[in-house]
């Protein structure tokens, strides 16, 4: 284990392998704190200003932020799921307080009447967006960071379902001859055989559209190829004399197969987990795209780039390619940690 942290963490040998593995951490961070770090708090930054909608990064505004909406009390909940109250801001151009009132002028108003509210219910603070607003007029810096939890969940979830179902059948397959290796190669064909995406799109249908729904299809989806690496490992290992030497002393075969077959297997299979953590994402944002992902109000990359993809060709393409580049920009970090695992890992080297 040192050896392998040693030539992992030498940066003349792997840099490319430490960079993607720090650009994952530092989205993974993002992800946990998501709603201390959004300048938008709301739940799923929600907060609506159609004034101001699809402005450009870096736009700065002037706001009436009502006294109560900001809060700047934390609960557990709030930091994990953000506020439930909407912020009630209002973009001004200009303002003047006079006689404990102040008088603004409304922003992308068509009158220049100046309206009132007395100041000591609000306060005047200048707000910048950084990534710029969507066609709602939502901050889309604080709608990447909360959408970003979504990749992060994906992959986790279904890279943990694909484990568990192809580790289970994988094992029995390799280490069982006869019936029971042919019934789930059978499976493993069957399932091998339709569109990735396709098989996805067919079971969410079933389950219905929503944020676990999605993340059960992709899970069932992806045990496919860890099943295979797991039969094939178990089939070469359950001949070493180690193995033999086991059944010979009266172990069962679960404790063969969990204590002296599958620890020698686990390379690989981190190999593969990066991998499918990769494709699991590419996966929920084609979901997304489609209309099949998290749905609304809740956000999610593919989610923001099926909302604004027509932006593209209307002189706001910013709205998509922001989140775009965030999914290109992860799934290039896992398949590059991967590629680096896997020669890494590799007895040869």
């Amino acid at each position: 284990m040192y050896t392998f942290s040693k030539k992992f963490f030498d940066l003349n040998k792997n840099f490319f392998g430490i960079i993607s593995l720090s650009f994952i951490l530092f989205i993974f961070f993002i992800s946990i704190f998501a709603y201390v770090i959004a300048p938008d708090k709301t739940r799923n930054a929600n907060a609506m200003n159609l004034s101001i909608h699809s402005k450009k990064p870096g736009f700065k505004t002037l706001m009436i932020s009502l006294n109560g909406d900001e809060r700047k009390k934390f609960s557990f909940e709030s930091i994990l799921f953000g506020s439930k109250d909407q912020i009630n801001q209002i973009p001004i151009v200009k303002y003047e307080i006079k006689d404990d009132l102040i008088y603004y002028l409304p922003h992308a108003s068509n009158d220049s009447e100046f309206k009132t509210i007395e100041s000591k219910n609000a306060e005047i603070i200048d707000k910048k967006y950084y990534f710029g607003t969507d066609k709602f007029g939502r901050d889309v810096l604080s709608r990447i960071i909360v959408g970003s939890r979504i990749s992060f969940y994906i992959g986790f979830v279904s890279v943990f379902i694909s484990l568990f179902i192809g580790v289970i059948l994988g094992s029995i397959s390799g280490y069982y001859s006869g019936f029971a290796d042919k019934i789930i190669m059978w499976l493993i064909n069957v399932t091998w055989s339709i569109p990735t995406l396709l098989l996805v799109i067919a079971i969410t249908l079933a389950l219905g559209k929503g944020f676990w729904q999605v993340f059960i299809a992709v899970g069932l989806t992806m045990w496919v190829e860890v099943a295979r690496i797991v039969r094939g490992q178990v089939k070469q290992y359950k001949e070493r004399q180690f193995v033999i030497a086991a059944k010979v002393m009266g172990f069962n075969d679960f404790r063969i197969i969990t204590r002296h077959i599958l620890p020698n297997i686990v390379s690989p299979l981190i190999v593969i987990s990066a991998a499918n953590f990769a494709a699991s994402i590419l996966i929920e944002s084609g979901l997304s795209f489609l209309g099949l992902g998290a749905q609304p109000p809740m956000t999610s990359w593919g989610l923001m780039i099926k909302d604004h993809y027509n932006y593209i060709i209307l002189g706001e393409p910013f709205l998509a390619i922001i989140p775009g580049i965030c999914i290109m920009l992860l799934v290039c970090s896992f398949m590059i940690l991967g590629n680096s695992l896997r020669d890494l890992l590799d007895v040869k080297n």
